[in-house]
């Protein structure tokens, strides 16, 4: 059946990664990327209803769930990251449709822009580009705001004050602000049993603490930004964006702009979804999907 899930543990650069898999492995990869604070399980609601188009893959990324999770910052800068995937496209021996949520989203991206051999199609679903993102982060406006909680995840001690009391502080940073309907008693016990894992929750944030992106303080805007060539951080696949226009974390403004960066863009904007849009109607997600694989082939 497509929507049993299968799971392995392949060698990436010398490395131990968990997959899950759904669909036949005849069709054509579908490489899903999760974000923060999931793991490969957090596909399983939207897998298994794109099944009978794909081959969808899973992994756990470097620091989360089963797969390697070194301790050091150093370890998760993005090529690092994406150097991951990239070995992994490899191995599945052709180039593949991308899709990621969130931070997943920003491993999807550098495939796309820094190994476009591999990358056939780029799906996002509430997730950024680095440069856009990056200016509506320092600007000093609504982003700026929205984005001040990476700067507590920055800190050192953050693991620790959010794994305090059963994570408590976890909880409530997952779910600010955000529909948590979606969210059963069983697919909370699932969290709270990947996050639990010995050092996760660490090598999790580090995805943060590695990251160059800066934050402008609320009303502050910042003037010193490293620079962002356009020719150098292209989008030349076909590229879906689907949004979910009720997201607290990631605003609209975030993607502004990303036409510049990404000529063959569609934008689908969905009412009523956030951050969770893959939970929370994840036939919605899939439709739309399907829909935009049947118009870039005709």
């Amino acid at each position: 059946m497509t929507n049993e899930v299968r799971s392995e543990t392949v060698t990436l650069q010398g490395k131990p990664f968990f997959l899950r898999n759904w669909g036949d492995t005849s069709l054509p990869p579908l490489l899903m990327l999760h974000g923060f604070p999931e793991y490969g399980g957090a596909w399983a609601d939207l897998a298994p209803l794109l099944a009978h188009h794909f081959h969808c893959i899973a992994p756990d990324q470097r620091g989360y769930g089963q797969s390697w999770a070194p301790d050091g910052v150093e370890n998760y800068t993005t090529s690092a990251l994406v150097g991951d995937m990239a070995e992994l496209i490899a191995q599945i021996g052709t180039p593949v449709t991308v899709m990621g949520h969130d931070w997943g989203a920003a491993v999807a991206y550098g495939l796309a822009m820094f190994k476009p051999d591999l990358v056939s199609r780029l799906i996002i679903a509430n997730g950024v580009h680095p440069a856009p993102f990056q200016r509506a982060m320092a600007a000093g406006g609504a982003q700026s705001e929205a984005s001040q909680y990476i700067n507590f995840l920055r800190r050192d001690d953050s693991h620790d004050l959010l794994a305090a009391d059963d994570f408590a502080r976890m909880r409530d940073l997952f779910l600010a602000k955000m529909d948590t309907g979606w969210l059963t008693d069983e697919a909370r016990a699932a969290y709270l049993a990947e996050w639990s894992r010995p050092g996760r929750l660490k090598t999790m944030i580090h995805w943060y603490r590695a990251s160059p992106l800066r934050i402008a303080d609320p009303g502050k805007p910042l003037t010193d930004l490293m620079a962002l060539p356009v020719e150098r951080l292209m989008v030349r696949c076909p590229h879906l964006l689907i949004w979910g226009d009720r997201d607290t974390a990631l605003l609209p403004e975030a993607t502004t702009g990303l036409e510049a960066f990404a000529p063959n863009l569609t934008r689908i904007t969905l009412p009523d979804l956030d951050h969770w849009l893959i939970h929370q109607d994840p036939q919605a997600i899939a439709d739309v999907v399907i829909a935009w694989l049947g118009k870039i082939r005709d």
